[in-house]
């Protein structure tokens, strides 16, 4: 768990702004509806919502892919640094150490694990030395992925695609990563296992991180500061150790309250009888 002075420390300069953006998709549908926030230099910034929330979309506004997918920034400003980015092509982007790992951990998977890997470092222009010291490091916070280097990455499990995922974009030296959904679809000791990589990576390596999850609980283990998107709006942001203790969001996202744990149906009712937006 991470404490109030480190929460303070990360607040101290901020990487990436997003400021009161809208995102339409398909010239008709609006998907974001004013939403900000920053990310933190040495932060880990928690974007939590249901499934619709938002969450990807958001990711995708800053990363410059919404294009491919029909959509577009049509207000509001995206910064990078105090730069406006978000007309930037998405490789520049990760040239600049701004780097999304996308939802559904894709991975070539006709490819070994270390080639994997080694695509993380096309955008770079050292030479092989550090090319090879950067792998070993990748190896160092995943083990396992050294013991499964050689294997074809579309026969390894959906954890160890996901620490393919992260791993590659390591291999780009990013200052920030966006993280999109990293617990989706593992058992519950693997997604202890990611966070804590996800930790080590912002303590001991400086990364930055933008994480998108469902997984409220876990997500405010250990982020720093969290933003609560609800129908493409930001409804509630706070430092995360305030948001644990929020009844709102121990109601409704965390399934408690003063009573003990709510089941499923109480939460659904307590979604249709509260609401955040005005």
């Amino acid at each position: 768990m991470l404490d109030a002075a480190k929460t303070a420390d990360v607040q101290a300069e901020t990487l990436l702004e997003v400021n009161n953006i809208e995102v339409i998709y398909n010239h008709v549908i609006l998907v974001l509806k004013g939403v900000s926030l920053n990310v933190p230099r040495g932060g880990i910034t928690a974007l939590l919502g249901g499934n619709g929330a938002g969450k990807t979309t958001t990711l995708k506004a800053i990363s410059n892919l919404l294009h491919s997918e029909r959509g577009e920034v049509t207000k509001g400003s995206i910064k990078h640094r105090g730069e406006a980015v978000h007309e930037l092509d998405p490789a520049e982007l990760v040239r600049r150490g701004v780097i999304q790992v996308m939802e559904g951990r894709h991975c070539f998977e006709h490819l070994t694990v270390e080639e994997n890997l080694l695509t993380g470092f096309y955008t770079r222009s050292e030479g092989k030395g550090e090319m090879m010291a950067d792998l070993e490091k990748v190896y160092t916070y995943f083990p396992r992925l050294r013991e499964r280097r050689k294997s074809q990455a579309g026969y390894t499990s959906g954890g160890e695609q996901q620490m393919v995922a992260i791993g590659r974009a390591l291999m780009s030296k990013p200052e920030t990563i966006l993280l999109d959904e990293p617990s989706m679809g593992l058992a519950p000791q693997l997604v202890e296992e990611i966070f804590g990589i996800v930790k080590d990576l912002n303590e001991q390596e400086g990364v930055s991180f933008l994480l998108a999850e469902q997984n409220t609980n876990v997500a405010l283990r250990f982020a720093h500061y969290g933003y609560i998107l609800e129908s493409g709006r930001v409804v509630m942001d706070g430092p995360a150790a305030e948001l644990r203790e929020n009844p709102d969001v121990k109601e409704f996202y965390l399934g408690m309250s003063d009573d003990g744990r709510k089941s499923f149906r109480d939460v659904r009712s307590y979604r249709r009888r509260k609401r955040w937006l005005s």
